[in-house]
């Protein structure tokens, strides 16, 4: 077994853990089964990345957000740690390949989105894999009591059982006590074994804003503030249109959100990123994986659906542990307008099973097919075809999603890939026979080398086409038309969210949905509902401690930086120089009577109006009096 110092300095450059993570590390060595609750930031991949690189063999990584396995297997190459992911819109051969690399390479890391747990391919693999630890990351998702849970998740408990003796570490930022409870519960903990680091945040001060002009009180607050910026909003439409706002009042700001194309959304991510845009607005598809420590500002202009989302988001500002803020601005009927959305997000029996016969018709799906087939999802053109509105649409396939029928995974970008299917003396004589694709062919493996022939390699078809001197359709025309001769295969770049179904197609007249456990999601979400509007409209604590308290840590500490801190800390400040200035008052006009103009004179001009005040004060309790001259004197 490595020194775990040693790895941390070789592959991260880190001289030493964070606070909590060499406790954590250490447990997972022990082979003890480990949850590890750090917040947003905190460190959670350090947590089984070193102890997996300490031990030989691999790491199972599960986790449901693509685009955020894709970069953390981007990152672990960069560190030279052979790494890959698998995951909906891949190709049977191309998975086929991934797994056998883990089973005869030297791959330390397989990421899996959780819906892969099931397929017999991968569970075939499995046994044959030397697991070193089980890594499950968003652990919250597979506890029913859970902001999001994800029915795969509880296909965890099978593959434990076909991993016997090797420790699983969970991971996330946000569980209650009931969810921690329910997070080792389902995943067979030998015995409890939880490490929580505190849920407040030192550096970070939360402030919610009543307002009626929010667009006018943001602007505000980022002319009086400096520093790299999100501002969450809940439409695609509202990310562009105060995008353009800010914008038109010399703010740097792009628009970010999942309808947008991948090079649009690359474009505006990266100017971000590198500080050449300031303000980044965006919906809450916006920051998981973004490794960026010196967001200064997170701005809600709509409230979060729970504590824990917000939690998460605000949490993306300060990571370098500087002076940061979290901001919601809420108006007159935000509250009512959160109840109602979250009511919205419940739809009927009838329209969840419309919805699932609509898809079933649209993918061409006959009943008892489709187990885990993969399909491009564009909502508002599957909306339009069956006459159906794109948000009732969103809701039942959430709903469908909490049943196990289906995984609609975010979009993401996977550019071009090709594998060549023929071995070197079959392609050669198939470029004799056909000389037509000659020169494509070469120029393939000239730019691409033996590596296609056994791993999928990412092509660039305009690269090709340039080489070539042809029109990039007719490469992609080509490319197609090997694809189907077998010659290679041809996987074309897509952007579109993946729909899976996870089981095979039901009847959808009589799909058995949980009538009972759907009620009780409603219930759960309106109670979240009812936390967040507590938490906004809270006039009277702490704003750190109300969180910590959610989250079932209590404090008796005030954070003395949130806006209820600040706010008494000034009424304090305020008391304070009050009773001086009074009390200097008193002294003076005990030495002598002052006429209410010279009394004034006494003080700083911005104490003038103070002192007015105060006089009349006196004059009601009877510690001061006129005289028939008009002057002040103490009675």
């Amino acid at each position: 077994m490595q020194d775990i110092h040693h790895i941390l300095k070789t592959y991260w450059g880190y001289d030493q853990f964070r606070p909590l993570q060499e406790d954590i590390v250490r447990s997972v060595l022990d082979g003890k089964d480990t949850l590890a609750l750090l917040p947003t930031g905190g460190g959670k991949s350090i947590c089984f990345q070193v102890p997996a690189m300490a031990k030989d063999g691999i790491c199972l990584v599960i986790t449901p957000l693509i685009a955020l396995m894709k970069d953390q297997v981007e990152q672990l190459k960069k560190r030279d740690i052979p790494a890959v992911a698998v995951y909906s819109g891949m190709n049977r051969r191309e998975i086929d390949i991934a797994l056998d690399n883990c089973v005869y390479g030297n791959v330390k890391f397989l990421y899996l989105s959780p819906e892969r747990l099931l397929t017999d391919i991968f569970q075939e693999r499995v046994k044959r894999m030397k697991v070193n630890l089980l890594a499950v990351d968003e652990a919250h998702c597979i506890s029913q009591w859970g902001y999001d849970f994800r029915p795969p998740y509880l296909q965890l408990a099978a593959l434990r059982l076909l991993l016997p003796g090797v420790p699983v570490i969970a991971l996330t930022a946000t569980a209650t006590e009931h969810v921690r409870k329910d997070i080792q519960e389902k995943l067979h903990f030998k015995q409890e074994n939880i490490f929580v680091k505190s849920f407040a945040r030192a550096n970070l001060s939360y402030s919610c804003l009543y307002t009626e002009d929010k667009i006018g009180r943001l602007l505000e607050i980022l002319q009086r503030m400096q520093g790299q910026t999100i501002v969450y909003v809940r439409s695609r439409r509202q990310t562009v249109e105060i995008a353009r706002f800010l914008q038109s009042r010399q703010i740097s700001a792009g628009a970010y959100h999942a309808g947008l194309k991948f090079e649009e959304r690359s474009r505006a991510q990266q100017a971000w990123i590198d500080d050449k845009v300031r303000v980044i607005v965006a919906t809450n598809a916006f920051g998981m994986g973004i490794d960026k420590p010196d967001v200064r500002l997170v701005v809600h202009l709509d409230l979060p659906e729970s504590l824990e989302a917000y939690y998460q988001e605000a949490g993306r500002a300060g990571r370098d542990e500087k002076y940061s803020y979290a901001v919601i601005l809420y108006g007159p009927s935000d509250v009512a307008d959160l109840q109602k959305k979250v009511e919205e997000a419940h739809p009927p029996l009838e329209l969840i099973r419309r919805v699932y016969q609509c898809l079933a018709n649209y993918y061409q799906l006959a009943v008892g097919s489709g187990l885990m087939s993969s399909f491009d999802f564009e909502l508002a053109d599957f909306a339009r075809n069956y006459k159906l509105k794109p948000l009732e649409v969103h809701h039942a396939i959430k709903r469908l999603e909490g049943e196990g029928y289906l995984q609609l995974s975010e979009g993401y970008y996977a550019p071009s890939r090709i594998f060549i299917q023929l071995n070197n003396t079959e392609l050669y004589e198939f470029q004799v026979i056909n000389p037509e694709h000659d020169s494509l062919l070469r120029l393939i493996l000239r730019m691409y080398g033996g590596e296609a022939f056994a791993n999928f390699v990412k092509i660039s078809e305009r690269k090709l086409a340039e080489y070539l001197k042809k029109p990039e359709q007719d490469i992609r025309r080509k490319l197609e038309y090997l694809h189907k001769l077998q010659v290679i295969v041809y996987e074309p770049q897509h952007d579109a969210p993946q729909l899976i179904f996870t089981k095979a197609r039901q009847d959808a007249l009589n799909l058995p949905l949980n009538h009972k456990k759907l009620d009780e999601l409603r219930e759960r979400a309106l109670k979240q509902v009812k936390e967040m509007s507590k938490f906004v409209e809270n006039t009277n604590r702490c704003r750190t401690q109300l969180l910590l308290a959610y989250f079932n840590e209590i404090s008796d500490e005030s954070c003395r930086i949130c806006d209820f801190c600040l706010a008494q800390r000034k009424k304090a400040r305020q008391e304070k120089e009050l009773k001086s200035l009074r009390e200097k008052l008193l002294t003076l006009v005990q030495q002598k009577p002052y006429l209410p103009k010279e009394l004034v004179q006494q003080f700083e001009p911005k104490d003038a109006a103070t002192i007015t005040t105060l006089v009349r004060e006196l004059v009601d309790l009877g510690e001061v009096a006129y005289t028939v001259g008009g002057q002040v004197q103490k009675t």
